[in-house]
């Protein structure tokens, strides 16, 4: 004689046994209330945010960027001289209560240009940034999505744009295309955000074409397509949105670079030039000869804020890959 598997205990009681239908419902409605939020939090975007939040290094680095952004936005909340006023007699002036940074070989004031100069070498990495992004998940999405002859064309004119170095492409573009006094603002901005924008989307394409990849043959792609939703809809609603991870992360990295690259051009007398203002050209105004060790407040100040910019940016990256990335946590 077996036992019965699910056999009730005999000390439970009628009432306990049968317990009234609407109390049961009621219990699974407050159990699934409480569930609720759980599951909810539980999305990529908040275990990321949970995740950085945590981190020393994302404070740091967000407080950083938003000082220099604000630097960039609004100079005057941190200086109220002129960066072109220039009185020629104090030129190379040591650092002062009247001038903190001191004066460069033109009388001008090396704080206020300083501060100016944040401007355009965040708008440069902020644009290339951008910019490459676009063009890198456009060409990425096509390549990945369509696939045959189109992934094979675009892939090996990646591979070709891919195969120039940043930094020389950018020297033998810029030197092409001179700019000159006259040249306004934003066209010279604009030059030096094309020529990296050039040579900067392959890496952003290759990382898009590999998520597409990655993300076209899920079950949710094709109870879309099964659905009789157009290749457009599908691309826009339900591929590109879960294959932006990586190109976010990547791009907030390479904007630092982005930024390191228009001061070498700039120091190279290639990039940025009056009357725009930034810190690739105060390095390079302060590297002449026997100025380094005659006036280094020249070469130190722009130096140490061009890197801390470079490094928040770097780091903002870093700590936006380990929080999004799962492998990694």
């Amino acid at each position: 004689m077996t036992e019965r598997p699910n056999a009730e205990p005999e000390n439970l009681t009628q009432p306990q046994i049968m317990q009234p239908q609407a109390e049961i419902d009621a219990s699974a409605r407050e159990v699934n209330l409480d569930l609720q939020p759980a599951i909810s939090a539980r999305s990529l975007g908040a275990d990321a945010w949970e995740a950085m939040r945590r981190s020393p290094l994302f404070w740091i680095s967000a407080s950083l960027i938003v000082i220099f952004v604000l630097m960039a936005i609004f100079p005057a909340l941190f200086t109220n001289k002129d960066p072109y006023d220039c009185p020629l007699e104090l030129a190379r002036e040591a650092p002062s209560p009247d001038a903190w940074f001191g004066k460069d070989l033109l009388g001008c004031d090396v704080y206020a240009r300083t501060i100016y100069g944040a401007r355009a070498s965040i708008l440069v990495g902020v644009l290339t940034a951008f910019v490459t992004a676009v063009i890198g998940v456009g060409i990425g999405t096509a390549g990945g999505y369509v696939g045959r002859w189109v992934d094979t064309l675009l892939s090996r004119t990646a591979d070709v744009f891919f195969a120039i170095p940043l930094l020389l492409g950018g020297i033998l573009i810029m030197f092409t295309f001179p700019s000159t006094a006259e040249t306004p603002y934003m066209v010279v901005v604009f030059k030096v955000v094309i020529a990296m924008a050039i040579l900067g989307w392959p890496n952003i394409f290759r990382l898009m074409r590999s998520s597409v990849i990655q993300v076209n043959p899920l079950e949710y792609v094709q109870a879309a397509r099964a659905l009789g939703g157009s290749p457009w809809r599908v691309v826009t609603s339900h591929v590109v949105p879960n294959s932006m991870v990586p190109v976010i992360v990547v791009s907030t990295i390479d904007l630092g670079a982005y930024i390191a690259t228009e001061a070498t051009l700039s120091f190279l007398g290639i990039g940025l030039r009056e009357p725009a203002i930034s810190w690739g050209q105060a390095i390079s105004d302060a590297s002449g000869l026997g100025y380094i060790r005659a006036a280094p407040h020249m070469l130190i100040f722009p130096s140490v804020f061009l890197s801390l910019t470079v490094l928040a940016f770097i780091m903002m990256g870093e700590v936006v890959r380990d929080a999004m990335d799962p492998k990694l946590r």
